[in-house]
């Protein structure tokens, strides 16, 4: 009896082991020690721009005050008509959207994003009358910059305006 136990409870440990590696719903659990994954390949010379976007901290009492700073070099390219490759980071559910977040990063890495140079996700907005089918493949987009210093308007503090989908 004795033995048996033994062996149901080292089944029991290998069978929960396997399923932390796999994760709880089938996905493979991100190493911690991993390195964090190569976004270099999404970088161009607007990315690199809107990663020069920086915070002025204020407190007012209690409160903790982030106010975007757009350095001239990123104040350079306001109004101006971009490309940039990306992914697809939804804010609503669906397949299509008209309104979403650029990332140089898939969603799934998400948590990479805003560390080690890896540049704040941008707010897209695409044409009036058009859409874009989400898809876990980087797509590439051109639309005009606008610098958002007004947080209530949008999500973003680097948004695209009259967005559209490009060929890649």
């Amino acid at each position: 009896m004795k033995k048996f136990l033994l062996l149901v409870f080292i089944s029991i440990g290998f069978a929960q082991f396997s399923y932390a590696q796999r994760g709880a719903v089938g996905f493979e659990v991100l190493d911690p020690m991993m390195e964090i994954p190569d976004h270099t390949p999404m970088m161009n010379d607007t990315w690199e721009k809107i990663n020069l976007l920086m915070y002025k901290v204020t407190k007012k009492g209690n409160e903790t005050i982030y106010t975007p700073h757009f350095p001239d070099e990123l104040k350079k390219i306001e109004k101006t008509i971009v490309e940039l490759p990306g992914y697809i980071v939804p804010l609503n559910a669906g397949r299509t959207h008209t309104n979403f977040m650029l990332s140089v990063l898939p969603i799934m890495q998400c948590s990479f994003c805003g560390t080690n140079d890896i540049p704040p996700m941008i707010e897209i907005f695409i044409k009036k009358g058009k859409n874009v089918k989400y898809s876990e493949d980087p797509i590439r987009i051109r639309g005009r910059v606008h610098l958002n210093s007004n947080m209530q308007s949008g999500n973003a503090e680097i948004q695209i305006l009259d967005a559209e989908l490009i060929n890649y």
